[in-house]
C-alpha cells in the first residue's frame, strides 16, 4: 500500500508528492509503486505580500488589497532620536550649574530683598517671545462701532427701523416715480406681503400726480396705490429718514441710522446683496448747502481721510445733490455716496418747513479703503488669521 505527506517550507512553498513503499506483480517484472514529483506552484502576490510583512522588508507588494480585505491593519508611530552635539558634550565635560533659575520677580522676593540670591534667567533682545492672540472685536465691527462713537460725538442722536419696509416709505415717500427702474424685481427684493399705508397717504398721491399744495407738477399720470403697499427689504436707509422726519416734523433735528440694506446684485469683489448704510439728516432753521459740505467733510476728516471733494450728481429725492470723493494713494479719488437737501415734494406733505440735509454713505466702502482690503466679501468673513493679524488700534 502506498502512503503520501504532504510537505511545505516557509521559505519556499513547494508542493511534492513521495512513495512511501512500492511492490511488484508476479511474473510481469513490472513495478507496481512508483514515485512522482510535480513542479512548485507559482508564489501568489498574497504570499509574497505576507512574507514581506513577516521579514520586515519597506516595500510590499499589493499591501492596499490585503489592507481592503481585512487581512492587514496599517499602524504609523513617530520616534524621536535625541542625541547630544559635540558642543553640548563639551559642555557637559565642563560641568553644569544645575541650580533653578527664575524669570519673574514674586512680590515677596522684592520687599525682602531675597532676589539678590536668586540665580535669575538670562534675557535675550534677540529672542523674539511667544505671540499671544487676545479676544478681539472683528475689524469691520470695530469700524462700525467708530463711526457710531464719531457721529455721536458730533451731536448727533440715533434711530433704526425694521428691515422689511413697504414701498411707499422705501419708495413713494421719497417722490420716486412709480415706474422707477430702482423699482423693477431685477434691483429690489420683493416679498408675497402686503404692508397697509400709513395716515394721510393721500398727500403723497397728489404729490405724485399734481404737486399737491407746492409749486411741483409732480410725475403725472396715476398713482396706484396697491403698487405702494408692497412689502421689500430695505433697499436704502433713507426710508428709516423719511420716517423719522414725519414723527419729529419740528426742528431741531440731527440724527443718523447705521442700518444694512439689502439690493439685487452680483456678487462680486465690489459688490454684495447686502451691505451697511450710513443715513445722515440734520432739520434747523436757516441751514445750508455749505452745512452740508460742512458736515460731510468733518466725518471724513475724523475717519482719516485728509483730502476731501464734491461732485454734482442727481438723485430722485434731493436738490441740489452731490457725491462726496476722498482721495486714496493708489487708487485716486474714491467716491463714497451722495448727498443733497431733500426736495420739497418730500417734506412738505409731512408739515415740514425747514430746509432738511440729508445723506446716504457706504459705510463698507470705507471699511475697505481704511483696513486696505480689495474684496468686499473679507468683511463679513470669519477669517481668524486675518482678525489675528488686523491691528487693534487705528493708524494715524
Amino acid at each position: 500500500m502506498t502512503k503520501y505527506r504532504w510537505e511545505s517550507s516557509p521559505a519556499t512553498p513547494l508542493r511534492r508528492w513521495q512513495s512511501g513503499g512500492c511492490g511488484r506483480t508476479g511474473g510481469s517484472g513490472s513495478r507496481l509503486g512508483s514515485q512522482r514529483r510535480l513542479l512548485p506552484s507559482p508564489e501568489t502576490d498574497d504570499e509574497r505580500a505576507l512574507r514581506a510583512i513577516a521579514s520586515g522588508e519597506g516595500e510590499i507588494p499589493g499591501i492596499g488589497d490585503l489592507k481592503s480585505r481585512g487581512l492587514v491593519t496599517i499602524s504609523e508611530e513617530v520616534r524621536w532620536n535625541i542625541s547630544i552635539t559635540p558642543k553640548g558634550d563639551e559642555i557637559v565635560r565642563k560641568g553644569l550649574d544645575l541650580r533653578p533659575e527664575i524669570g519673574t520677580l514674586t512680590r515677596e522676593q522684592i520687599i525682602s530683598g531675597s532676589w539678590r540670591e536668586e540665580s535669575l534667567r538670562r534675557y535675550s533682545l534677540a529672542t523674539p517671545p511667544r505671540r499671544i492672540y487676545p479676544g478681539k472685536i472683528h475689524p469691520y465691527r470695530r469700524i462700525l462701532d467708530e463711526v457710531r462713537t464719531l457721529l455721536l460725538e458730533m451731536g448727533f442722536s440715533e434711530f433704526s427701523g425694521n428691515i422689511v419696509q413697504s414701498a411707499f416709505w422705501n419708495f413713494d415717500a421719497l417722490f420716486q416715480p412709480q415706474d422707477h427702474p430702482a423699482r423693477e424685481m431685477q434691483d429690489t427684493f420683493y416679498l408675497d406681503v402686503t404692508s397697509p399705508l400709513p395716515d394721510g397717504w393721500e398727500k403723497i398721491r397728489d404729490m405724485h400726480e399734481h404737486g399737491g399744495e407746492t409749486s411741483s407738477t409732480g410725475w403725472g399720470g396715476r398713482w396706484n396705490p396697491e403698487k405702494a403697499r408692497a412689502s421689500v427689504l430695505r433697499t436704502h436707509s433713507t426710508a428709516l429718514s423719511i420716517q423719522y422726519l414725519a414723527a419729529h416734523p419740528e426742528p431741531p433735528v440731527k440724527a443718523f441710522s447705521l442700518s444694512r440694506v439689502y439690493r439685487r446684485e452680483s456678487i462680486d469683489p465690489t459688490h454684495l446683496a447686502e451691505f451697511e448704510q450710513l443715513e445722515g439728516i440734520v432739520m434747523d432753521t436757516d441751514v445750508t448747502f455749505n452745512n452740508l459740505l460742512g458736515f460731510l467733510k468733518e466725518f471724513y476728516h475724523r475717519m482719516g481721510f485728509s483730502d476731501v471733494r464734491f461732485r454734482p450728481a442727481y438723485f430722485p429725492y434731493t436738490e441740489p445733490s452731490v457725491e462726496p470723493e476722498v482721495w486714496v494713494d493708489g487708487l485716486g479719488w474714491v467716491e463714497l455716496g451722495g448727498a443733497g437737501i431733500f426736495r420739497e415734494e418730500v417734506t412738505a406733505p409731512f408739515g415740514i418747513t425747514q430746509p432738511v440735509l440729508a445723506w446716504g454713505l457706504g459705510i463698507s466702502r470705507v471699511a475697505m479703503l481704511r483696513l486696505g482690503l480689495s474684496d468686499l466679501r473679507q468683511l463679513y468673513k470669519s477669517d481668524i488669521d486675518w482678525v489675528r493679524s488686523a491691528p487693534s488700534y487705528r493708524r494715524a
